[in-house]
């Protein structure tokens, strides 16, 4: 990306299944939304939370944002922000799942291969209903918009603090 910081927003799930769709959705919202700069510098791609290819998409990134439904037993349609570049994510709300290991146990596996960027974030969709062929539930459809604005916003305060260093 001729010297820019390469930064992955992954959505994560399977949009067969209910609100487990909620991270790709996310990435859609993104994708053609962000402004020109932040567009030529930021990956917005979906994926299906296979172990090996979510090591590949983090490979080389300076910062990754990933986004995907959860079940912790919050309120259907909360949006937390967790920073698992200092501390684990919880893996009981990240446990075994559709795509096969949980997003808990990628990115740990990342962490212990080096292959973890830096900032490494993921903004968890409490999920409501997981059911083949159905829609995003209604609660966490007004989710994905609030996660997509928050990290938006979180984007563009990373694009400013990297002008600041560069200048």
């Amino acid at each position: 990306m001729n010297g820019v910081a390469r930064w992955v927003v992954l959505g994560i799930g399977n949009p067969e299944r209910g609100d487990d769709g909620a991270g790709r959705a996310v990435a859609r919202r993104l994708r053609g939304a962000l402004p020109q700069d932040l567009a030529d510098t930021v990956i917005v791609a979906e994926a299906d939370g296979e172990v090996t290819d979510l090591l590949a998409r983090l490979e080389g990134a300076e910062a990754a944002f990933l986004i995907d439904a959860c079940v912790s037993g919050a309120p259907a349609g909360t949006v937390r922000r967790l920073d698992v570049g200092h501390a684990p994510l919880p893996p009981d709300a990240f446990g075994l799942s559709t795509h096969g290991l949980g997003l808990a146990q990628a990115v740990e596996l990342a962490r212990a291969l080096g292959q973890l960027p830096p900032t490494c974030v993921v903004y968890a969709v409490e999920g409501a209903s997981f059911d083949p062929w159905a829609p995003l539930s209604p609660v966490v459809t007004g989710a994905v918009d609030e996660a997509a604005e928050r990290l938006r916003a979180e984007l563009a305060v990373l694009r400013d603090g990297e002008r600041a260093i560069r200048a």
